[in-house]
């Protein structure tokens, strides 16, 4: 159903693993604003899944493919210039988490957070800038870890800190061509990821840790995107927006 706001009328989105979690509460959202929407994934079944619960008939474009691998983005930056020609909005959202001690990180795992992390991010963006509007939006999906150091997460940060010095670096080289680049730092967040992996002990661990006392949802995280990707964020760029809940910048009164 559509929603009152039609913020992404005539708009053409692409979002990166957008089979479940924020990447699919997002192509939702720009849906119900309007938009046209392109989802990416690895696997088909979950790509038809995904298609079949936004239920958006010939607005929803689904590409099955690795964001890491270039011949697959290649692919895909074809069949959405076949389908629509041209983007107005790119959410670089396919990530992991991967959290292990820094002396129990092999090259392999190294090498494959990082393609999954960064490397997808980086080149989906390369890839998809012929198709990319003057006016266009890019956004990408962070995380509050490249705010706050924490045990086990080195390589996971990491990655997310280099997005985030992506965005803020292609915000000054696409100015330009008035293509505004910003990232996106949820906290915990209720995904399927999430749900699958976080004991209950990590879930309340997690919510005590939040000054909100609660996980956010893959909603909240889905408007914030549209915020900045739409016109009232047109003078938004380079920066990075925390959902978390206060976990990086509040204190829990119960934690002091």
């Amino acid at each position: 159903m559509r929603a009152a706001s039609s913020r992404f009328d005539d708009k053409i989105a692409l979002i990166t693993g957008g089979t479940s979690g924020m990447g699919l509460a997002t192509a939702r959202r720009l849906l119900d604003e309007g938009a046209r929407v392109v989802i990416t994934g690895r696997e088909k079944t979950r790509l038809d899944a995904a298609v079949q619960e936004l239920a958006a008939g010939d607005r929803v474009l689904a590409v099955a493919g690795d964001a890491a691998n270039l011949a697959d983005l290649d692919a895909l930056t074809a069949a959405i210039d076949d389908r629509f020609g041209r983007l107005d909005l790119v959410f670089a959202n396919a990530g992991i988490g991967a959290f292990q001690q820094i002396t129990d990180v092999t090259e392999a795992e190294f090498y494959r957070v990082v393609d999954i992390n960064f490397k997808a991010a980086f080149f989906t963006i390369q890839k998809a800038l012929p198709l990319l509007a003057e006016g266009g939006a890019i956004v990408i999906n962070a995380s509050f870890a490249l705010h706050k150091g924490s045990p086990g997460a080195a390589l996971y940060s990491a990655t997310k800190a280099a997005v985030h010095n992506l965005a803020r670096t292609l915000a000054a080289e696409l100015a330009p061509k008035r293509i505004r680049v910003n990232s996106v730092s949820p906290g915990y967040t209720a995904t399927p990821a999430f749900e699958a992996e976080a004991s209950e002990d990590v879930r309340a661990s997690a919510v005590a840790a939040v000054a909100s006392g609660r996980i956010g949802t893959s909603e909240e995280v889905a408007a914030a995107v549209a915020f900045l990707a739409s016109d009232e964020g047109a003078y938004i760029n380079g920066q990075d927006l925390l959902i978390d809940g206060g976990l990086v910048n509040a204190t829990p009164a119960a934690m002091i």
